[in-house]
């Protein structure tokens, strides 16, 4: 059965056989909100300013696990049922190293880490979303300080996309929590043909969004998805969540988004172009 058109406003990616072929809303939902939300406040229609023309970032893009919702401990829940179900532990070091990675590298690091190298990762991989989906129903979490940031984000009319290795029917069940509305653009991991810490994720939201990526701001929370934003051209915003990361050029850490605000993902974007001009 063909899935249906998303709702209006939302940017994503269609099954079509082989490929993936985006979907596009014809309307700029965040010019409708920014337009709003000012004449709310002073009781009339001003002139939009352009992201593009401003020193704002000219896109926001948020990976989803343990950036904007605290899915990871869920996901250390089904992972260490599944390895139990094999009759081991998973180990700290492979948890830690699981975080940000493709469903397939995820369930061959448990294989390995179990010393089963041999069991099917699909059947795995199943087992994994049965599971996960479960708990996903059970109700996800905000991580500290993303919701406010996501909102003033949206407030000031700047374009935003979700960018997750999760598969589509979790992120589905996600966006009950996060809000459809809050995205123009979804890019899930099922959905492109290389997953983090390849830049096609990002790439493909910027494409969407129809913005240059070099004037996006990604909010990360894994090596791998930094990796991937960085490859892509973006600024970073990195936020720790399960694993410490390393100082990275071109990386800028927080201990969590409480306390981020716009004029912080400007000076990323304004920092980032005077490095690269």
């Amino acid at each position: 059965m063909p899935s249906p058109p998303p709702p209006p406003g939302l940017l994503t990616l269609v099954r079509c056989g082989c490929r993936d072929v985006p979907y596009v809303s014809r309307r700029r939902p965040s010019d409708t909100r920014r337009r709003e939300a000012v004449e709310n406040r002073c009781g009339t229609a001003p002139t939009l300013e352009d992201p593009l023309s401003s020193h704002h970032p000219a896109a926001v893009l948020f990976d989803m696990d343990g950036t904007l919702v605290d899915s990871e401990k869920l996901w250390d829940v089904a992972l260490q049922e599944l390895a139990r179900e094999y009759g081991g532990e998973l180990s700290v070091a492979a948890r830690r190293t699981i975080v940000g990675t493709s469903m397939a590298e995820s369930m061959r690091i448990v294989h390995d880490d179990l010393g089963q190298p041999e069991r099917d990762p699909q059947a795995s991989a199943a087992w994994i979303n049965a599971r996960i989906l479960d708990l996903f129903r059970t109700g996800l979490s905000w991580r500290p300080g993303a919701f406010a940031l996501l909102r003033a984000v949206r407030a000031a009319g700047i374009p935003t996309a979700l960018v997750t290795s999760s598969v589509r029917p979790l992120v589905e069940i996600a966006l009950d929590t996060l809000g459809r509305d809050n995205f123009d653009a979804v890019v899930c991991g099922d959905e492109v043909v290389a997953t983090k810490p390849h830049p096609e994720p990002y790439l493909t939201a910027a494409r969407l969004l129809d913005v240059p990526i070099g004037r996006c701001v990604a909010i990360e929370d894994s090596a791998t998805g930094v990796a991937s934003a960085l490859a892509a051209g973006a600024a970073v915003l990195a936020v720790p969540a399960e694993a410490p990361l390393p100082d990275m050029p071109g990386v800028h850490q927080v201990e969590s988004l409480t306390g981020a605000d716009l004029d912080l993902l400007t000076a990323l974007v304004v920092n980032r172009a005077g490095a690269t001009g």
